[in-house]
């Protein structure tokens, strides 16, 4: 059985559609989604959260209708975009005043808050005010309390934004210590995370998710199109091309470049695609 299923979900604000009749099936497994601003991937996770009502289409868990399932919240952990609540309580009181509203068994609550703040380094915080704490500690905060109650289904929403490379690291190896019987959804628009985390990409644009595959398969959407090639020699490109990046090697000045042409001449090269190219050929239609 599938964990999550959508099925024609279809979402508007007004008579604007943000989301267009999306359907797929999520079962166990690291999802990374994908997509420029605007996309529809906060929009589609607060759908699934049931923070917002749907126009139109299902959302299947378990086998059930969402609407009709008053439990399912229960089961489901989620990081907005922007978290900051309860800023006049401690740490340790955040936690278990949220661990209240999931539900959680009483006499579960103070180890349940003590384990999700030790996974996440702040059980050293854990009387500090919510409001004194830095904004990489408030996001592992918010990471903290998605886990509270080990959901089976999480949902993240720029989990890694605000963090610096240390904690984005401790994020990748809570997320690599949750067992396989989970399904995670992490929207991001860092391709890093995705590629070290997810085994499935969902590429979404315009409220439709465009392409899907692993990150092997999201990279062969660039195989034979991506060149490397001196700056110098940027005048031998045909038509057309989409500059992708800039680096100076040992005082060399690199261009990476994205195209469908064939490219040569001088010192263009073809080079193996990344995750990221793979993305942008599908964003751009490469």
């Amino acid at each position: 059985m599938n964990m999550l299923e959508l099925k024609d979900l279809t979402k508007k604000f007004g008579k604007k559609e943000i989301l267009k009749e999306i359907s797929y099936n999520f079962e166990t497994g690291v999802y990374g989604l994908l997509g420029p601003n605007g996309a529809g991937k906060t929009t589609l996770l607060r759908c699934i959260t049931k923070l917002y009502p749907i126009s139109s289409g299902s959302i299947v868990c378990f086998g059930s209708d969402i609407a009709k399932d008053s439990s399912y919240k229960d089961n489901i952990g989620y990081l907005p975009q922007k978290f900051g609540l309860f800023k006049e309580l401690t740490v340790h009181e955040m936690m278990c005043t949220l661990a209240l509203l999931k539900n959680i068994n009483k006499e579960e609550i103070e180890s349940e808050a003590q384990r999700c703040l030790s996974l996440v380094n702040l059980s050293d915080k854990a009387s500090c005010r919510v409001k004194t704490l830095s904004g990489g500690m408030v996001r592992r905060l918010g990471i903290a309390q998605a886990l509270l109650g080990n959901p089976q289904i999480i949902l993240l929403d720029e989990p890694t934004s605000g963090l610096d490379p240390e904690e984005r690291l401790r994020f990748k190896n809570i997320i690599s210590s949750i067992d396989d019987t989970h399904t995670i959804i992490i929207s991001t628009h860092i391709v890093e995370d995705v590629e070290a985390l997810c085994d499935t990409v969902l590429i979404m644009n315009e409220g439709q998710i465009v392409n899907s595959g692993s990150c092997a398969e999201i990279q062969d959407c660039a195989k034979g199109k991506v060149y490397e090639l001196y700056e110098q020699d940027i005048r031998l490109l045909a038509e057309p091309y989409y500059l992708q990046h800039k680096t100076d090697r040992n005082g060399v000045k690199l261009i990476q470049i994205l195209s469908s042409e064939k490219q040569n001449g001088g010192s263009i090269h073809e080079i193996s695609p990344s995750v990221e190219d793979g993305y942008i050929c599908t964003l751009k239609n490469i």
